[in-house]
């Protein structure tokens, strides 16, 4: 039996003219009317929205958390596999012999700013802490809340939320979509990486499903970084003088729960009127211009906020926490991404705490990281164009990896040696989880300088303004890339001001309708159908790889991308 060339055209049908020229209108139009429909609801029927929600949360958290667990796990194990295999490492995501495009500093920065980096000035700080507080060794009494004895399994903990697992989703998806494009000249979207399951058929109603999943997964994960990041915005611009845009301690919910060092409804508008307007401007000027140059600048105030917390934080307790961390971290790994805790239905029992918490933690990660990953993959396809796949495996995995562990060693062990000598006295553990960072650089300058706090502070909201704005305008190119059948090329302005729009009322109206509580919610949610569109990509990527192989064998060729076009990428 002959070997057949693979698959080079996918037609998708958009319109030649008109207001959606050069989109896709199946996949555009039911996109848009499903992001609205959901800020209506949000915005028109807060209370209610946040009820349902949380009801669809438990149901999915209850029948799905087992289904998460394992298949992020065999996202790494797919990952590490492609970059060992010889056949599949050395192979380039373009023509043969093309060269990158970016620079690696650049290609770093960008995969980082894109990626997870605002997450570091959220969770660099507070999660270590959160963990050190609480985690299933503590509820399982192997170690004690807040002492010594729990430092090594908090950063376990950390490590596994920010590390291999959050990269191998975002690589698998990029590495598909790279591949595919790059290698067989396929449109740049999300349905291309499924064409060794489902060929031509994708050009129909199957691809604009499979596109409409990614646009709606794309939202809702953008949107949770977004909202996180919006109450840390407002957290920071109340520290360095801009008063009454946070509840006080006296302010409680309709549940009675404390809103204490939340966003009122004015701090999020404000925070996201600057971080949208900011972003789409960027988003217009595309990645080669605003989102090159932003990434760079990030990259350089997070070195220099970062060497602040080496120099003059707990310097040897992070160094420690990172070398220690990592062996404790690696060790641990096969073990923790395989395991899901079983509740025996009893309020209060320890299994019930360990499935609680795995489902606060792990389990609304991994729906965090799948959601974000049709965003942040495309993004790393746009930019990693002339790699080898092991290059892009290391570069994508690796790398960013590590510099989420220096993040968390540093600006975390800080944090965790304040509280653990008792210096701090509960000043960090006590504020909330995105003025954390704050908190902690104020009791370290205070004493010096209140000018040096001060400066401090509009240092960490100027970085994060930075962070925010390359994800949200990243986010806005992507989908419309999405939208446009995989075209790369200029965008209509009036469709990236709606995403942009769409994006700032989906985080105002979820904040609103239920907290940062009611956008995880939904980004769970949103994050499961995508999920069994990323594992048909896993097997997808396997088959094509192993078809090529054969195919080199006989001689056919494999890679359909034009040469000519590869030869005219410039390298900057």
């Amino acid at each position: 039996m002959s070997i057949k060339p693979p698959l080079s055209e996918l037609p998708i049908k958009t319109a030649d003219s008109g207001f959606y020229s050069g989109f896709s209108v199946n996949v555009t139009v039911v996109s848009k009317i499903i992001i609205s429909m959901l800020v209506v609801w949000c915005i028109v029927w807060p209370t209610k929205a946040g009820t349902v929600l949380g009801e669809w949360n438990t149901a999915i958290l209850a029948q799905f958390a087992a289904w998460y667990i394992w298949v992020v796990a065999a996202f790494i194990i797919v990952c590490i596999g492609l970059a060992l295999w010889p056949a599949a490492g050395k192979l380039n995501l373009g023509a043969d012999g093309e060269k990158p495009e970016f620079h690696n500093f650049s290609w770093f920065s960008m995969m980082f700013g894109a990626g997870i980096g605002v997450g570091m000035l959220t969770w660099a700080v507070a999660e270590p802490i959160a963990h050190f507080k609480n985690n299933p060794s503590v509820i399982m009494g192997e170690t004690t809340a807040l002492a010594v004895d729990n430092v090594r399994t908090a950063y376990v903990w950390s490590y596994l939320h920010w590390g291999l697992s959050a990269w191998a989703c975002y690589a698998i998806a990029g590495l598909s979509l790279a591949f595919f494009s790059y290698r067989r000249g396929l449109p740049l979207t999300i349905r291309s990486s499924l064409t060794p399951l489902f060929g031509k058929a994708l050009s129909g109603n199957l691809g604009h499903v499979i596109d409409i999943v990614a646009v709606v997964a794309t939202i809702l994960g953008v949107a949770q970084t977004l909202g996180f990041g919006v109450e840390q915005f407002v957290a920071g611009l109340t520290r360095i003088g801009f008063s009454g845009l946070v509840y006080g301690p006296e302010a409680v919910d309709a549940a009675g729960e404390s809103l204490s060092g939340s966003a009122t409804t004015m701090g999020i508008i404000i925070a996201l009127l600057v971080i949208m307007g900011a972003s789409t401007l960027s988003a217009l000027s595309g990645v080669g211009k605003g989102i090159k140059w932003l990434s760079n600048i990030n990259m350089v105030l997070s070195i220099i906020l970062l060497g602040f917390f080496i120099i003059f934080g707990a310097t040897f307790f992070g160094a420690s926490a990172f070398f220690v961390g990592i062996w404790d971290y690696l060790i641990a790994l096969p073990g923790l991404s395989f395991n899901v805790y079983s509740s025996d239905g009893v309020e209060g029992s320890e299994a019930f705490l360990l499935t609680q918490w795995q489902g606060w933690w792990p389990v609304f990660y991994w729906a965090w990281w799948i959601a974000f990953a049709p965003f942040v993959g495309l993004f790393l396809a746009r930019i990693s164009r002339g790699r080898t796949i092991r290059e892009f495996v290391l570069g994508a995995m690796i790398v960013p990896a590590l510099m989420c562990f220096v993040w968390f060693a540093w600006a975390g062990g800080t944090a965790v040696d304040l509280e653990l000598n008792g210096d701090a006295n509960g000043v960090i553990l006590d504020a909330a989880n995105g003025d954390k960072i704050f908190a902690m650089t104020e009791f370290m300058l205070s004493p010096i300088s209140e000018w040096l706090a001060w400066g401090m502070a509009v240092l960490i909201v100027v970085l994060l303004m930075t962070f925010l704005v390359t994800s949200a305008d990243s986010a806005v190119l992507i989908v419309n890339t999405i939208n446009a059948a995989g075209d790369e090329g200029p965008k209509a302005r009036p469709h990236i001001l709606f995403w942009g729009a769409a994006l700032a009322l989906v985080v105002g109206g979820l904040l609103i309708s239920g907290g940062t509580g009611a956008i995880q919610t939904a980004m769970v949610i949103g994050a499961l159908p995508f999920s069994i569109v990323m594992a048909l990509m896993c097997i997808a990527l396997i088959k094509a790889i192993w078809n090529d192989g054969r195919r080199e064998a006989a001689g056919v060729t494999s890679v359909t991308v034009d040469a000519v076009d590869a030869a005219a990428t410039p390298a900057e």
